[in-house]
């Protein structure tokens, strides 16, 4: 984007209202005669004018009111920025506190603001951030609890390039009481109507996000976890769209969590139909205990506002995630196709068979050898080992670095798989230190894949951790670390902790993963980090601040993987999406997919293979050569292009197709695939995007098309099922699990 758009915060004292915008959006809201922060509007830029008539007020039978004598002021009625239980407002509130006394009545009143340049970090969180701070202008509204002396800090920031608004709170405790937070929403949104279809990214192990939709009724719709992680179940993340939006038209507001751990998002439509949009951490489990003087701080919450259609709202977020999220080296530096041997191997490896994987890999292009689970401690299945961050001598007897040195050797990178968070009962760690697992006293604990979870909430974990790893990374000299979590919380407590502080241990433990995260990223500026979670069970944006990519399932069939990715891109970025090529028949579907399509799947992500090489035809590794060329030769562009959703898997399950466009859009990569062949098909064309209406592209043997063809009539994609195929003696121009990809160049004007 970068358009050098006009950005500004206005606040006007002849009526208190604050007015945030740039080129595209405007977010606005007031403070009331008696210090409440009353909402006006959201959405397409306005001109910066008096909106105080966007207040509505009339007598409503059955209504509570802020004075006496006054049948009009009523917080139930009104659409606010922090809304509060007992204020006379009777939906759920954005904080809830429990008091001395007993009470959760709060009645928080405006004290002050200040507009700086720029944006603030949030301390141990991992949030949005700017690289100058003419990038950003951030808000920063002081309201204080007179009763408590609880003061909050409500942050807005605006992004100069993007139609984002990112919005946190601080807490401060300024009274000379202990107060209960049981609840804190990073994001109170209340919208002026409930004409919106909701949809989520959901689904399970194996088929994480699946794109869910439903209209907004009275009442709550809401997705959350529970799990200590963002978790398969839900992606922290939802739209609210108008009933005639679509990928490429209408309106569209997008909300993302920058959170790790338990969220929870509603939107709450009121027999009013207002709808009140809020996230956060999710309060069930949590209470934080805040002392006299001390600061709790809520997670980022992003929103973003399209009016034209999902794409653009998507591709706002995927512009924001890989610049201004992701940080460091790999921001958006090429990734490197890698190879890793987990379903090539899975435990039965030594070092002779991963140096004849590796050989083979480097062989046809691989440039980054990654070693999975099994290498460590007394690993010789999922019962034993982790916690013990030393070479399996049993494995490797030469030690990791003898591994690391011969694959070096060959011009390639070398990278290690941890779970640095996880312990086995059967470890050196877990003899040493059991009362380091999350459990809870008495009580047995429960496992998952056979292992426990260390307490990431104390700092000696963490240290123990990191250090254990920082001898490995030496050893190695790695490239590159996958991060794994292979299960989620449970018998969650802490016996280093009171018993009103037992609801912090979930928070406690997403914070020192943070932790660990930041301080082998500091060490470590060069490894490219890869996060996972049994897949994509802590696929989340807060993971993003610390690793530019994420393993995105680990289910790798390619036809699942349509799906998959389709639902990822709502939000992520395609540099973010770990997709490899990876064995048949398909270790989780038992499929067979041809290799032509596996790789033109994983092209759209972060590219690698999980496989033996040895194991190929001929044929087979000629297409591999084939793939890693191309994708070395177009990666830059599928990373950081402009990406197109086209045709839905979830909308026909035998068609899915996407492009990417290059930002001078000269260059675009269209991609095609069929689920099952058919007899007597429709002739099909592809409406494509993004291109130079007067432009003339190459779609292929030097057939020029102008862009205007392409995107109003559409890209020819028939193939030879749309008649009969009837020589049955050659091998057919189509088959099940058919694809297609085009590379379309701009000729030179």
């Amino acid at each position: 984007m970068h358009k050098n758009n006009e950005m500004n915060i206005i606040y006007r004292s002849e009526n208190q209202q604050f007015h945030l915008f740039n080129q595209e959006i405007s977010y606005i809201f007031k403070i009331s005669e008696d210090g409440k922060l009353l909402h006006l509007y959201y959405g397409e830029k306005l001109p910066d004018n008096d909106y105080t008539h966007l207040i509505e007020m009339h007598h409503r039978p059955m209504t509570t009111y802020r004075n006496e004598n006054d049948l009009l002021y009523s917080l139930e009625h009104l659409k606010q920025e922090f809304p509060e239980y007992g204020t006379t407002d009777f939906r759920h509130p954005a904080i809830t506190i429990l008091q001395k006394n007993g009470s959760r009545l709060t009645d928080f009143i405006y004290q002050g603001y200040e507009i700086e340049e720029g944006k603030p970090k949030l301390e141990g969180l991992p949030a949005t951030y700017v690289d100058n701070n003419n990038e950003s202008k951030t808000l920063k509204v002081y309201i204080l609890d007179l009763i408590t002396n609880v003061q909050v800090e409500l942050l807005y920031t605006i992004y100069r390039d993007y139609p984002v608004i990112t919005r946190s709170a601080r807490i401060m405790n300024k009274g000379k009481d202990t107060q209960i937070i049981e609840n804190i929403s990073s994001l109170s949104l209340d919208l002026p109507d409930a004409n919106y279809e909701w949809q989520q990214l959901s689904g399970a192990w194996g088929r994480e996000r699946t794109i869910k939709s439903r209209t907004l009724q009275q009442g709550i719709q809401s997705i959350e976890s529970t799990r200590g992680i963002s978790s398969h179940q839900h992606n922290p993340f939802v739209t609210l769209k108008r009933k005639n939006t679509d990928e490429n038209q209408g309106e569209a507001i997008g909300a993302a969590l920058v959170y790790s751990g338990n969220f929870l998002i509603q939107a709450e439509v009121d027999t009013w139909d207002v709808t009140r949009l809020q996230v956060g951490i999710n309060p069930f489990g949590f209470n934080w205990k805040l002392n006299p003087g001390e600061t709790f701080t809520a997670p980022e919450a992003i929103l973003v506002y399209s009016t034209k259609g999902l794409n653009a709202m998507s591709q706002t977020f995927h512009q924001l995630f890989r610049k201004r999220l992701a940080r460091g080296k790999w921001r958006e530096k090429d990734r490197p196709v890698l190879i890793n041997n987990w379903e090539a191997t899975y435990f039965d490896f030594d070092e002779e068979k991963l140096v004849n994987i590796a050989k083979k890999a480097f062989d046809v292009g691989i440039e980054l050898f990654v070693l999975d689970d099994g290498w460590f401690g007394e690993r010789e299945n999922d019962c034993a080992g982790l916690g013990d961050w030393h070479v399996n001598p049993k494995r490797l007897p030469r030690g990791i670095g003898s591994l690391s040195e011969k694959i070096r050797s060959f011009g390639m990178k070398f990278g290690l798989w941890f779970e640095p968070e996880m312990v086995n009962k059967d470890s050196d760690l877990y003899r040493t230190h059991p009362n380091w697992i999350i459990s809870t006293p008495n009580r047995k604990p429960n496992h998952g894949r056979n292992q426990y979870v260390l307490n990431f909430g104390l700092d000696e974990v963490v240290e123990n951790i990191f250090d254990q790893m920082c001898k490995i990374i030496d050893e190695s000299n790695l490239d590159y670390i996958k991060w794994d979590m292979n299960r989620p919380l449970t018998d969650v407590f802490d016996s280093h902790l009171s018993a009103d502080q037992q609801g912090e241990v979930f928070h406690r433990y997403v914070l020192g993963v943070y932790r660990l995260y930041e301080k082998l990223i500091t060490k470590y500026p060069n490894i490219l980090f890869e996060s996972c979670s049994s897949g994509g069970g802590r696929f989340d944006p807060g993971m993003l601040y610390y690793a530019p990519q994420a393993w995105a399932s680990d289910d790798s069939d390619a036809i699942e993987r349509l799906k998959i990715q389709y639902g990822t891109s709502m939000l992520y970025p395609i540099s973010s999406i770990g997709a490899h090529v990876s064995i048949v028949p398909n270790h989780q579907t038992n499929r067979i997919t041809p290799i032509k399509t596996r790789g033109n799947v994983a092209f759209f992500g972060a590219f690698g293979y999980e496989l033996d090489l040895n194991e190929l035809s001929e044929g087979d590794v000629r297409i591999v050569k084939e793939q890693i060329a191309f994708y070395k030769k177009y990666r830059t562009i599928i990373h950081n292009g402009t990406f197109y959703r086209l045709l839905s898997p979830f909308d026909d399950y035998n068609q899915t197709a996407w492009m990417v466009v290059s930002h001078d859009k000269k260059t675009a990569i269209v991609a095609h695939y069929k689920t099952l062949n058919e007899v007597n098909a429709p002739y099909r064309r592809l409406k494509l995007k993004g291109l130079d209406n007067d432009g003339l592209y190459n779609v292929g043997q030097n057939s020029l098309r102008s862009g205007m063809e392409l995107m109003k009539a559409g890209l020819v994609c028939s193939d030879a099922s749309s008649g009969q195929i009837n020589d049955q003696n050659r091998r057919p121009e189509t088959f099940d699990f058919d694809s297609k990809i085009w590379v379309i160049t701009q000729e030179e004007k």
